[in-house]
């Protein structure tokens, strides 16, 4: 996989992972959440480990509706981290795909009124040591973030400021109020990175005149057919345009989209991909890093020279990025390689309009850095900052546009 940037140090990042403190000791995690859309939609989360023994527990969850509106049905959706598997639940329905929960209401409580609370419990097994209790909560898609204050911990999903600039305006003019955060980044960024590394993303996408071929690692032994195949291409297109589309006509760079297109798909045996047109190319059976590889003949990361002369059918079968999806992983990592996540997590999100962790690993990839151990100043909630919020914030663009700032005139612009 190599390293996820140079002089980088990757991690593997729960990006869900809240702020808030959990206090594991006592077997309890408290949560809430304001909404962005709505100062007055929110909710509250209490998780209480209520009995423990070697590799079991019981476990109640109550939530609270800070809104003023009522839920009907409720959906809480969370992670666990420890392995951990629901086994039964009371008072809800509850199911599990990987690391990702959902209990839903049943006929006697799914309907959760303002400012009301609802409750019910599981039991559930865990292997190893720990039995953490979950990082973060989502009522019907709110997260529950531990800050009942007005000022909101998701920010909207739409960026409101328009672009500034325009081809051949160099101007460089955000915000007053981000002008600082964005010379710490910057500043930080040069401390990080050496900035004639030649595979960021934006050298990717200049090499192709504006365009992107992912090859799929699927690491998973569950199958996958066309109708799946088809729609994880079309939400790779989704979430490139939704980094972007604030991009075009923006000082000088020259795409007013990026064209994303799935050209591969490697797996450990051909049954697993149910599909038997030759849209795309196949690799079976070529183990690297414990997972299917796509050929190496054929990717930029393993050719950053652009010779794929030894890749089946020449540059036109090669690959840019790979989308790494490892059945029943937590969190992900990315870099100039591209992006891997929980197989479960991104098929269970396409019909979701953006997938957190993939536009977070997305933004590694065009170099844009994680901050686990400072914030910059001003700045709480943005979606390079794990589990801050799950959109692009307009800090998130400006930090985007900042590194094309730096680096166009290396493209003649």
């Amino acid at each position: 996989m190599g390293p996820a940037l140079p002089n980088r140090r990757r991690r593997l990042a729960a990006v869900l992972a809240g702020a808030a403190s959990v206090v594991v000791a006592g077997g309890l995690a408290s949560y809430a959440t304001t909404s962005a859309s709505a100062q007055t939609a929110g909710c509250e989360v209490d998780y209480r480990i209520t009995a423990q023994w070697p590799g079991g527990f019981n476990a109640d969850v109550e939530v609270t509706n800070l809104g003023d509106a009522a839920l009907d049905p409720w959906t809480l959706e969370w992670d666990f981290t420890d392995g951990q598997r629901v086994q039964h639940a009371w008072n809800a329905e509850a199911s599990q795909s990987g690391v990702r929960v959902t209990a839903s209401g049943v006929e006697h409580n799914r309907r959760l009124t303002a400012d009301a609370a609802v409750g019910f419990g599981f039991s559930g097994t865990f292997s190893g040591d720990e039995n953490s209790p979950p990082e973060s909560f989502r009522l019907n898609g709110e997260e529950c973030t531990g800050d009942t204050a007005p000022v909101p911990t998701d920010p909207p999903t739409e960026v409101t400021e328009e672009p500034t600039g325009g081809p051949g305006q160099d101007e460089w003019n955000p915000p007053s109020n981000l002008v600082q955060p964005l010379n710490e980044v910057w500043s930080h960024v040069e401390d990080t990175y050496d900035l004639n590394f030649r595979n960021f993303g934006w050298d990717q996408i200049m090499a192709t005149n504006g365009s992107v071929d992912y090859c799929v690692r699927w690491d998973s032994q569950n199958a996958v057919g066309t109708q799946t195949r088809d729609a994880i291409e079309a939400k790779l297109q989704q979430q490139y345009d939704l980094w972007f589309d604030h991009m075009a006509g923006w000082s000088e760079f020259p795409f007013d989209r990026i064209e994303v297109d799935v050209v591969g798909w490697a797996a450990y045996d051909r049954d697993l991909l149910q599909w038997s047109d030759g849209s795309v190319d196949v690799y079976i059976g070529d183990i690297r890093e414990d997972a299917p590889q796509c050929s190496e003949d054929c990717g930029r990361f393993f050719h950053q020279d652009g010779d794929y002369s030894q890749c089946p059918g020449g540059e036109a079968h090669h690959y840019d990025q790979s989308l790494w999806l490892t059945q029943g992983m937590g969190g992900g990592a990315g870099g100039d390689w591209g992006q891997r996540m929980g197989q479960e997590y991104f098929v269970d999100s396409l019909n979701s309009s953006q997938i957190t962790i993939y536009l977070h690993e997305l933004g590694h990839t065009f170099g844009l850095d994680d901050f686990y151990d400072w914030t910059p100043t001003g700045q709480c909630c943005f979606i390079m900052k794990a589990g801050s919020s799950s959109t692009i914030t307009d800090f998130d663009v400006w930090m985007l546009r900042d590194w094309w700032r730096h680096l166009k005139s290396r493209y003649g612009y």
